[in-house]
Formats: C-alpha cells, structure tokens, sequence
C-alpha cells in the first residue's frame, strides 16, 4: 500500500526535528561515553572468537579435503617366483634416481679426472699399459710372468713385448717375421734379443724346443743389413756373419730357417758341413755369402785348406755349444774361433757394456746358446765373450715344462720291446714317435721288432750316410713312417713337429744327453711325454734324474726312482 503524503511530511518534520543540535550535560556525556566504550570491548571479544572458529573450520576443512582427494598408492605387483629361489626381478617403481637432487657443485670435483686416470694406469697390468707408461714392478712381473732370469753388468735393457715394440728391428725384417707367421715371440726371444741389438755379447740358457734360432738370426741378420753389400772385391774376405752347431742335421734345420730370413733381403746363406762334397762348398763360399753355417770340423778342414777366411766376419754364433764340447769339438771350435781377427774384437772391459761406448766402431758380437752350463762352457764365455748379458729361461739344464717324465725299471731287452709295443699300440701317441738308443746295433733290433707289429720305421745313426738321415726325417715329418728309432745324432737340433711321445729305450750316459732327448718333444708350447726305461747299468745318473723329475711340476714322482739307493746320494766321481 502507497504512504500517504501525510506520512510522508510527518517524516520529514522528525528528520528535521532530530537533526537540530540538542544541549546534554556533562554527566550524560560521561554516562554515554561509559556505555559506548562497554559496548566496543564486547563486539572487539566476539570478533576475535569468531576468527578463531572461523581458522579452525578453515584448517579442518582442508584436511579433510587432503585425505579425501589423496589416494593411497596401489600395491606392488609382486614378480612371480619358484617356491625357494631368489628372485631377481624389480619393480620400475622401485627406481629412485628421478628424485635424485645433488646437494653439492658439479665443480666440486674439477681437476680430479686426471689424477684418476693415473692411479688407474699406474694399477693397470702391464698388458694393458703403453710400452713407455711400465714401471719397474711392472717388468718385474713380466719378467716373472714368462720366466726370465737376467744377469750381467752395465745396462741390461728390458725384454721385448711384442714385435712391433722393438723398432730397433730394421723394417723389412719385421716385415719378414710377420709373413714368417711368428705371432708374439717366446721368453728366450723377448729377452735375447733386446741385447743383442744393444751389440752385446749374450749368452742363452734355455730349454730345447724354445725358440732359440730366431732369438739369435733376428739380431744377426739386423746386424748385417746396416753393413755394405758384399760385391766382387769384399767376398774373397769371407762371411759377415757365422754360425757353429755341434751336428749336421741342426746345421741345415738352421741354414733353411736363415734362408726364409735372408732370401727377401738379397743375402746369401750357404753351409760348410760333413757328409757332402767338399769342393761343391768350396765353390759356393768363394762365390760369396753373407752367412755360414757350419759343423766345426768341416769348418776348420775348410780354413786349414785356404779354401776360405774369416777377415771381416764380424758376428760369430754358437748353438748347442755344451753339446760341441761333449762331442769332443772344444778344440775345433777354438782354433775356429782364433782364426778371427782379432782387430775387431771388444776389450774385456766396463767398454763392452756400454752402448755408446761399443757403437762407434764395428766390433765383433758373439753370442752362445746352450742348455746346461758345465764347467767347460763357463771357461769357453770366459774366453772368447766380453761381459755377456746372461739370459735364462726356466731352470738350467731343466726338461721344459709341457714335458711329461715317466721312469719305468725294466732290466733285459724283451721286457722293454713288449713295454713298448704296449705303449704305442693303445694309440694314446699319435705319430709321429721318436725312440732312442745307444748302440746302432739295438736300432736295428727294436725297429724290426716295432715292423713285425705293423708299425712304419725309419733308423738314424752314425752308419748312416747324410742322405739316408736326411730322408729318414723327411719321411717322419711327412707322415710316411710312424716311429723314429735313433741314437743320440738325433738328440740334438732335430726339429720335428708335433712330436707326441719320446721313448728311452735305453737311458742316456748322462744327464745333459737325456734332456735334449727329451726335448724332441714338448717343444712351442705343445704338451708331450717321455718315457725313459732303466736298469742297473743306469746306477750313474738316477740321482740327477730324480732331481730333475721332482723340479718339473709336469712329472709325478716315481716311488721306484725315490726308494732306489742309487738315486739318494750322487755318485762321487772317480
């Protein structure tokens, strides 16, 4: 319902009325400005209480939020496991490396890698390091790690790692060593030849079957492509270089290995031994060669006849020079080696150990190999070499250490033939099979008896002729005959593969003669075995044998050999 305008005018007038000033006492100004301050204290306590229910709602509320809108996290998915085993699967769930915050600089570690690297390299095996990155300790190890020993004054240097380390070696002779198929070199070539190239005199003790030749035709052929081409006027002078072995056979094993040496060189090899015509050797040395192999009796025959000299030979070798001196060819070999000049040998001083000292002239270098040192060999060094550098691999006068040794006591001739029918007929030895006895008369007997049981022979003696020994091993190498039956000419420098037995029909007359029989096999590295038959009239050696048997950790000790009376104490000498 509308206001009337009565109303309306009755408004105004009280508005108007009220707001006229109006005269209040003091006492009522006191009164109302009491009644004013009350009423401010108490809207002021309501306020605040209802902020404080107001933040408590507010806190309550959002927490209450949080547990609604917060999930628990599913349960893992357990990986499905054989009752009893460990399982080895994991959850991606159980990665933590996302949340992963480094509370520290990434420059924290500046500076530190390379000192690393150090420490790493430096605890490194030496396999892993660069040749000039080895310590001491680290050729220490090597040395320890491929058996070599070495001695000797002045600066020996270090052995050689690999082939392509030793740029001493002229290039078209690594070249050569590569196509050779010579993959990494054995303990006596590592460590022989470093020395020889530092034109030092070495001496080489090592086990048969080991490497030897190329430890010294590597240094001598090196040695004689730094020297003149030989032409029409320095031939009549002789050789450059010459090499001594105590028999045939390991003369002309030798001369073919120089030959794939020298060949792609231009250099010429040729061999002064006994069983072949003289004058055709003649011939061949006065035309000329770089090289000479040769037997010390042909040899000196050869000289004695002005057929030949040595005026500028400046490399001498001696191979197997304990065997020379047990063949009675001591006396050879020093009239051999005092028809050198003696212009070009070293002075037995601290000179010859020193590099810088010996390289400003051309001196004579003489290195000797030899599987035992015996007292005469000692005295030969002491003469004819000046301050050697000695190197030793294994033990000297040691069988190597992939041979074998078995000893079986066996008295007469039948009991042996029957053992070793036994032996070779359970084919636990594959061709080819060396047999050795003393006297050419038994070679006969144990070769027909080894033909009557269908096996293919072939004999080497003394009463052969070279021909017929050469042929013999040919046949062997090639497979035509299955067993070599032979005397101790064949003991030494034969180099026939993959020798798989060695048979001691008979035991050697000593001790040095058994272990380059047994040397025919066992030999690069392959495994073999020697089986050496013995009787009373063996009572001399059993004592060395024994000992040698019970160093090599290849051989079972043989109660029999142990218990013998003869074995526990060495013969006196008489």
């Amino acid at each position: 319902m509308p206001v009337s305008i009565e109303e309306l005018k009755a408004l105004q007038a009280q508005k108007k009325e009220a707001a006229k000033p109006k005269f209040i006492s003091k006492a009522k100004r006191v009164e109302m400005a009491a009644k004013a301050k009350q009423n401010q204290q108490n809207t002021s306590e309501e306020t605040t209480l209802k902020d404080i229910r107001s933040t408590t709602d507010l806190k309550r509320s959002v927490v209450q939020e949080t547990v609604q809108t917060t999930k628990p996290p599913p349960p893992k998915a357990k990986a499905k496991t054989t009752s009893g085993k460990f399982s080895f699967d994991w959850s991606a769930a159980d990665d933590t490396s996302k949340a992963y915050q480094p509370s520290y600089s990434i420059d924290s570690g500046e500076g530190q890698a390379p000192k690393r690297q150090k420490r790493d390299l430096e605890d490194a095996h030496w396999s892993e390091k660069p040749v000039d990155s080895m310590s001491s300790r680290d050729w220490r190890i090597f040395k320890e790690d491929y058996s070599i020993v070495t001695k000797g004054g002045g600066n020996i240097p270090n052995p050689l790692r690999s082939w392509n380390e030793c740029k001493e070696i002229p290039r078209i002779v690594r070249d050569t060593i590569t196509r050779m198929g010579y993959k990494e070199p054995t303990p006596i070539q590592r460590a022989a030849i470093p020395i020889a190239l530092g034109i030092r005199d070495v001496i080489g003790v090592a086990e048969t079957g080991s490497g030897k030749t190329a430890s010294f035709l590597i240094p001598l052929i090196s040695y004689i492509c730094e020297l003149p081409k030989l032409d029409e006027r320095s031939k009549v002078n002789g050789p450059y270089g010459l090499i001594l072995a105590p028999t045939r056979e390991l003369a002309m094993q030798i001369k073919d290995e120089a030959v794939k040496f020298c060949t792609p060189l231009g250099f010429k090899v040729v061999s002064v031994v006994g069983g072949y015509s003289a004058q055709e050797q003649a011939l061949a040395v006065q035309e000329g060669a770089e090289l000479i192999v040769a037997t010390p009796g042909r040899l000196l025959d050869v000289i004695d006849r002005r057929l030949l000299v040595l005026n500028q030979c400046c490399y001498v070798v001696m191979d197997e020079a304990d065997r020379m001196v047990d063949m009675g060819f001591e006396e050879q070999v020093q009239k051999v080696l005092a028809s050198l000049p003696s212009s070009n040998a070293k002075p037995d001083s601290d000179e010859a150990e020193n590099l810088a000292a010996v390289s400003t002239r051309r001196y004579r270098q003489t290195m000797m190999y030899t599987a035992t040192m015996p007292v005469a060999i000692e005295k030969l060094a002491k003469k004819y070499l000046r301050r050697p550098g000695i190197v030793t691999i294994g033990s000297a006068g040691q069988a190597g250490s992939t041979v074998t040794q078995l000893v079986e006591f066996l008295n007469t001739d039948e009991k042996r033939k029957r053992r070793l029918l036994d032996i070779i007929s359970k084919r636990q030895y594959r061709p080819p099979i060396v047999v050795f006895l003393n006297y050419k008369r038994d070679c006969e007997a144990v070769s027909d008896a080894l033909v009557a049981a269908g096996w293919r022979t072939a004999i080497i003696h003394g009463g052969k002729q070279q021909e017929q020994r050469e042929q013999a091993v040919q046949q062997l190498k090639r497979g035509a005959v299955d067993v070599l039956v032979a005397t101790d000419v064949a003991g030494r420098g034969l180099d026939i593969p993959n020798v798989s037995l060695v048979v001691n029909f008979q035991m050697a007359n000593n001790i040095e003669s058994y272990t380059h029989r047994i040397g025919r096999t066992g030999r690069a590295g392959k495994r073999g075995t020697a089986v050496t038959f013995l009787g009373q009239e063996d009572d001399d050696v059993l004592f060395e044998l024994k000992q040698m048997i019970s160093r090599s950790e290849a051989s079972p000790n043989n109660q029999e050999l142990s218990r013998h009376p003869a074995a526990r104490m060495k013969k006196l000498q008489q």
